[in-house]
């Protein structure tokens, strides 16, 4: 499938989508935002793909939304992108395979909220983040409330959404908004190692993984812990399962097949 504002490369299982809007930072619009939802549910579906790696070309991840369209957009326009780009943004998280981001400029807005909707980040000692939205009369829309919160806490969360100041690297890894720091140019390679890494595991383990996670978060602690139970004991019945546990009393590699 080929896209206007994506290159999509999958190579030994890693499947890396590209936003190549290098002359526009990146920036979201409409069109763009459509294709990472279609181009990311195409590689959930995909049986040759284990993990995605999303990354931007030129100097942003991506720099932001489209400011000019949002300026024309009255109450109701607003919340209807709003909802768009959460739905899109909420498949990344939600889906069955691990989708880690590559932060390899700016990732302000939007483009915070989209890394912040990946399961994993890791960023250059060039990036810069922010979610700025306040210096425009606005909030972020596309869940970077909600995540950001979740991940760093209410009161860090909130210092970075009413200052709107941009961060490093190095600060987004201190508040634990990055799982790793590296330099530029080893971004991409740290980034399939680690894909290269989990890979390793049973699939339909790390799917397990990401959704008791996902849904978890939202629910009582007891309640959380019965749905864990639910999806442990599931994992039983299932063939990955059955070689892991061989593979490991054999001392040998697992052999997973995702079924």
């Amino acid at each position: 499938m080929s896209y206007e504002m994506l290159l999509v490369e999958i190579v030994d299982r890693i499947a890396t989508i590209t936003i190549n809007r290098p002359d526009k930072l990146n920036v979201l619009n409409a069109t763009l935002m459509g294709e990472i939802g279609v181009s990311v549910a195409a590689l959930h579906a995909d049986p040759s793909v284990g993990a995605i790696i999303l990354t931007g070309a030129g100097r942003a991840f991506v720099a932001g939304a489209d400011i000019a369209a949002i300026a024309t957009q009255d109450a109701a326009a607003l919340a209807d992108t709003s909802r768009i780009g959460q739905q899109v943004f909420r498949s990344i998280e939600r889906g069955p395979k691990p989708v880690i981001a590559a932060i390899n400029g700016f990732a302000f807005g939007g483009g915070c909220e989209l890394a912040l909707a990946c399961h994993i980040r890791i960023v250059s000692q060039s990036a810069k983040l922010g979610v700025p939205e306040v210096k425009l009369g606005l909030i972020p829309g596309y869940g970077g409330t909600q995540r950001l919160a979740r991940l760093i806490g209410r009161g860090r969360a909130l210092q970075l959404l009413l200052t709107g100041d941009p961060i490093d690297g190095a600060e987004a890894y201190r508040l634990g908004i990055a799982n790793a720091v590296v330099a530029p140019d080893a971004l991409l390679e740290t980034a399939r190692t680690m894909a290269t890494a989990i890979l390793k595991n049973g699939p339909l383990a790390l799917a397990a993984a990401i959704n008791v996670v996902d849904r978890g978060l939202d629910l009582p602690l007891d309640q959380a812990l019965e749905l864990e139970s639910d999806l442990f004991g599931g994992l039983a019945n299932t063939a990955d399962m059955k070689e892991g546990t061989s593979a490991f009393l054999e001392k040998r590699p697992a052999v997973f097949r995702g079924a």
